[in-house]
């Protein structure tokens, strides 16, 4: 099953247990086709750079949930229930692409390869300047 993030806006006014309410719909949606929900966030309340008009006025902020889930390619299909929800200003599905869960992280020979992600520099290169003065070897003392 591929990765997913439901976006949903929803009108500043609504309370957090009418936002729950539809979350919580959405995951038992998701759950009763075998789908996993993986994470949900509130990123609290957003200033919007247009205004969004709905029938009881026009939305110049709105409240941002996310949903993260693992369910079947039909979702997308199945969520389009929330276009009459008049608690959402917009809500978005978008899938996510290149990510490898599990043994996909391992190599042919069952190790995890390191060579795959990108290697961080070190940034305090005078205290490895400091460090090779600790280390030096005398000749006297080698003979």
């Amino acid at each position: 099953m591929p990765p997913y993030d439901c976006m949903f806006l929803f009108k500043p006014h609504i309370r957090k247990e009418a936002v729950m309410d539809l979350v919580v719909r959405v995951g038992k949606h998701v759950y009763r086709r075998n789908g996993v929900v993986t994470d949900v966030k509130s990123l609290g309340t957003v200033q919007l750079g247009y205004g969004v008009k709905k029938l009881d006025g026009r939305y110049y902020q709105g409240l941002l949930m996310q949903l993260s889930m693992m369910a079947t390619p039909e979702i997308n299909k199945e969520l389009h229930y929330l276009n009459k929800e008049d608690r959402l200003l917009r809500w978005l599905l978008v899938k996510q692409r290149n990510i490898n869960f599990g043994f996909e992280f391992l190599g042919d020979d069952g190790r995890f390869e390191l060579s795959k992600f990108s290697q961080t520099s070190n940034l305090d290169d005078e205290d490895e300047d400091e460090d090779d003065e600790e280390y030096e070897v005398n000749e006297e003392e080698t003979k």
